[in-house]
């Protein structure tokens, strides 16, 4: 069983942080498809800078070892980014499998990622 949860666990982190750190650096440097997601749902330019910065210091907290309790803030950081995304679209009318199928993905996997850490990247052990 440990061994499995640790296969989820490096599978869900890996596609976690490639993702996020793919898109976090696409925000930073305005990347032209990025920004034609972004713009149609009202926020401004700036923002790009503000998230990618978010993403990839959220996939080094995810990563490095120790700092359990910045692990734990990057996690709901992460989620709450990716929530915020998916409800963006949604509730600004873009229904587009483009505009929702990443945010959902990444929210899937920082919940794996998250659930299926090991202990010694956990603040409290459930035994």
């Amino acid at each position: 069983m440990e061994k499995r949860n640790l296969i989820i666990y490096w599978f869900a982190t890996g596609l976690l942080a490639f993702g996020m750190l793919g898109s976090g650096l696409a925000q930073i440097f305005h990347a032209k498809d990025m920004v034609d997601l972004i713009v149609p749902l009202g926020y401004p330019l700036y923002f790009l800078y503000i998230i990618g910065v978010w993403k990839v210091l959220g996939v080094i907290a995810i990563l490095i070892p120790r700092f359990k309790l910045v692990k734990e803030w990057a996690y709901a950081g992460l989620f709450f980014l990716m929530t915020g995304a998916f409800l963006s679209h949604l509730l600004s009318g873009d229904h587009s499998v483009k505009g929702l199928i990443g945010p959902f993905m990444q929210t899937v996997f920082i919940i794996l990622s998250w659930y299926f850490r090991p202990a010694d990247r956990k603040i409290i052990s459930v035994n």
